[in-house]
C-alpha cells in the first residue's frame, strides 16, 4: 500500500503547491478542506502524515477555521505552515497575537537550534533565506514545543516537539522563493514520517487499471475524447482496463483549433484501433450559444450540449453504464471552495460536478488525482507519441472562451487562422516546449487602422503566452519583441477581420490564463 499524506486546506492559494512539492519527492498526497476532516474520515484515509496548510483568516478572531478535531492526536507527525503553525498552537494552549510588523515577501530566519525537519539541510547557527506571509506571530509556545528558528519580527519562525513529531513553520516552505523549501519538506514526509518515496506514474498505472477493471466489471463505458492530453490519456487507460467495452466520442463542437478534428479521428480510429464515434455537432453548439456572451453562462450551456450529445451517442451504441471523463486535481480545486463559500470558487468546470439524473450512468474519472504533468508522465508510460503527450492545455469549451462576447461562425473562422499562425510561428521559433499553454483571443473590440490608402475597422487579437508547471499559478512568456512584431505581422496580414495584435502580460494570479 502506497503511503498518503493528508494536505488539510484552510483556504491559501499555495496549498496546490504543496501537493506538487510532496508529490515530486514521490509520495501521493491528497488535498482535503478542513471542515470535511471527521475522525471518520481520518480513519479511513489512513494518512501516514498530515499536513496543515496555510490560509487567508486570522487565528484571533472567532469563527476562523481550526484543526479538525482528532488531527493532533492521530498519532502520525504534523507539520503546519502559516496559518496551520498557528492554528496548531492555538489548538494545544499557546498564544497568537496580531503583529505590528507584518511580513510579506522575503525574509531570512536564524536557524537557532537542530531538529528532525531541518536535518542535512539546515544547521544552528546559519542565516536562510525563506518566503513569508503573514501578520499574526506566536508569542507563548505549547508545552513541550521549542523554537528552532526566529526572523527579526517572529522569534517563533519555526517550531518543534519531536516527542510527538509536531512541526510547524511560519514561512511557506512549498514556494521556490524558500530555496530549500522542497529539501525541508522531503524531510517531513521521508526522514520524519518514514514515507518510502514509492510513488510513480508505473504504480499509479498499475493501480488506477486494476481499479477501473473492478468498478465496471462487464459493464460498458463511453469516454468523452477531445483530442486534448487529457481525454486521450484517459482513452488509453480505459482501453488497457477494458478493451472492447469502451467506446470513445468524439464530438466536433465546431469550437475546435484547425486541423483538429482531423488529427484526433487519424489517431484513435486508424493507430490505436480504438472503437470511435466521430459526431460532427458543431450546428448545435453554435444554436445553443448564440447570443450569449457571460463566460459561466457559456460553459454550462457547452457541458450541458456534451452530456446531451452523449446520453444520444450511449444510445445508439446500446446502452452505456459509465461516462468516462478527463477531470484532472486543478479542475476539482478550482470548482470547489476550500472554506465553504462561494468567494473561492474561480470558475466551474464542465466536467465536474456529476451528471443528470436522467442519464442512469456512472462518472468514472481515473485521472482526478493527478496535476497536468503527471497526466503528461502517465500518457507517455502509456505509449502516447510526444506530439500529443507534450500539447499545450485546450479548454473543454474551446474557442468559446477565447472570444469574449457573443461566439459567431464569423468570428471562430478569424480565431481559427489568427491561432494557427501564432503557434507555428512559436513552433518555427523552437518555443513551443518551453511554453506551458499559447493562444489567440479575439476581443470584442475593434480599433480604426489604415491598409494602402484604406481605412479599417476590425477587431483586435490578444496573444497569450505563459510558463508553469501545473496551471495553479503561472507567468506570462518573455518573447522577445523581434517575435512578437513578426507574429503580428502575419496575422494583419493574412486574416482578414484583426487588424490589431496585443500581447497579454498578466500572471496567474491575479489574472487565470484564460481570459474567460
Amino acid at each position: 500500500m502506497t503511503d498518503k499524506v493528508l494536505i488539510i486546506d484552510f483556504g491559501s492559494q499555495l496549498t496546490q503547491l504543496i501537493a506538487r512539492r510532496v508529490r515530486e519527492s514521490g509520495v501521493y498526497c491528497e488535498i482535503h478542506p478542513f471542515n470535511r476532516v471527521t475522525g471518520a474520515f481520518l480513519k479511513r484515509f489512513g494518512a501516514k502524515a498530515i499536513i496543515l496548510s496555510g490560509g487567508p483568516a486570522s487565528v484571533t478572531e472567532a469563527e476562523t477555521p481550526r484543526t479538525p478535531d482528532g488531527v493532533l492526536e492521530a498519532g502520525v507527525p504534523v507539520l503546519g505552515i502559516c496559518y496551520g503553525l498557528q492554528a496548531m498552537v492555538a489548538e494545544l494552549g499557546g498564544a497568537v497575537e496580531g503583529s505590528r510588523t507584518r511580513e510579506f515577501g522575503r525574509a531570512f530566519v536564524d536557524v537557532v537550534d537542530d531538529c528532525a525537519l531541518f536535518e542535512g539541510v539546515w544547521q544552528r547557527g546559519e542565516r536562510e533565506q525563506v518566503w513569508m506571509s503573514h501578520g499574526d506571530k506566536v508569542t507563548r509556545l505549547p508545552a513541550g514545543f521549542r523554537a528552532v528558528a526566529a526572523s527579526e519580527d517572529a522569534p517563533y519562525a519555526a517550531i518543534a516537539d519531536d516527542g510527538r513529531h509536531l512541526y510547524g513553520v511560519l514561512f511557506h516552505p512549498e514556494v521556490v522563493h524558500t530555496p530549500h523549501g522542497a529539501k525541508l519538506l522531503r524531510n517531513f514526509t521521508h526522514h520524519v514520517a518514514g514515507c518510502a518515496g514509492d510513488w510513480t506514474m508505473s504504480a499509479f498505472r498499475a493501480r488506477a487499471v486494476d481499479e477501473a477493471r473492478i468498478r465496471i466489471g462487464e459493464e460498458r463505458v463511453i469516454c468523452g475524447l477531445s483530442g486534448g492530453v487529457d481525454s486521450s490519456v484517459v482513452a488509453m487507460l480505459l482501453h488497457e482496463a477494458i478493451g472492447a467495452q469502451l467506446t470513445c466520442v468524439f464530438v466536433d463542437t465546431g469550437l475546435l483549433r484547425e486541423g483538429e478534428a482531423g488529427e484526433v479521428v487519424t489517431l484513435f480510429r486508424d493507430h490505436y484501433n480504438i472503437p470511435l464515434v466521430h459526431r460532427d455537432a458543431s450546428e448545435l453548439f453554435l444554436k445553443k450559444l448564440a447570443g450569449v456572451s457571460e463566460p459561466e453562462t457559456k460553459r454550462k450551456i457547452i457541458g450541458a450540449a456534451f452530456i446531451e450529445i452523449f446520453e444520444e451517442e450511449a444510445n445508439n451504441a446500446g446502452g452505456a453504464d459509465f461516462l468516462a471523463q478527463g477531470t484532472l486535481y486543478p479542475d476539482v480545486i478550482e470548482s470547489v471552495s476550500a472554506i465553504g463559500g462561494p468567494s473561492a470558487t474561480i470558475k466551474s468546470h464542465h466536467n465536474v460536478g456529476g451528471l443528470p439524473e436522467r442519464m442512469h450512468m456512472k462518472l468514472v474519472e481515473p485521472l482526478r488525482e493527478l496535476f497536468k504533468d503527471e497526466v503528461r508522465a502517465l500518457g507517455r508510460e502509456l505509449g502516447l507519441p510526444e506530439h500529443m503527450v507534450g500539447r499545450h492545455p485546450f479548454p473543454g469549451p474551446g474557442l468559446a472562451i477565447r472570444i469574449p462576447g457573443a461566439v459567431t461562425p464569423d468570428k471562430l473562422e478569424i480565431l481559427r487562422h489568427a491561432d494557427a499562425i501564432y503557434i507555428e510561428e512559436i513552433r518555427s521559433a523552437g518555443l513551443y516546449d518551453a511554453i506551458w499553454q499559447a493562444f489567440a483571443v479575439l476581443l470584442p473590440v475593434r480599433a480604426v487602422g489604415v491598409m494602402g490608402d484604406a481605412r479599417t475597422y476590425e477587431f483586435v487579437c490578444a496573444l497569450r503566452a505563459v510558463t508553469s508547471t501545473d496551471g495553479m499559478t503561472a507567468d506570462y512568456y518573455h518573447f522577445d519583441h523581434e517575435f512578437l512584431g513578426r507574429v503580428a505581422n502575419r496575422i494583419v496580414n493574412e486574416v482578414k477581420g484583426i487588424n490589431r495584435v496585443v500581447y497579454d502580460v498578466t500572471s496567474k494570479p491575479p489574472g487565470t490564463i484564460e481570459w474567460e
